[in-house]
């Protein structure tokens, strides 16, 4: 299986990036994604595109991407 890197980018959108992954909606059906294999989720709400990010969210999100640790599952 390929791998697949999400990075969370700071006061902007989820960049998703590998040689293959899908992304479906709450049905389970797949996004046509036309062979990417990069894409931009949006995270502000802002984007006409939703869920993929059109760049709306310039000046009206913030968000500091530092990466941390999650508590123990319980």
């Amino acid at each position: 299986m390929a791998k697949t890197k999400i990075t969370v980018n700071s006061n902007g959108s989820l960049r998703v990036e590998g040689d293959e992954f899908e992304i479906v909606d709450k049905e389970g059906n797949s996004y046509g994604l036309g062979g990417r294999t990069l894409v931009s989720i949006c995270r502000c709400g802002l984007s006409k595109n939703k869920p993929f990010c059109d760049g709306s969210h310039k000046g009206h999100f913030e968000h500091d991407a530092k990466a941390f640790d999650l508590p123990p599952k319980k």
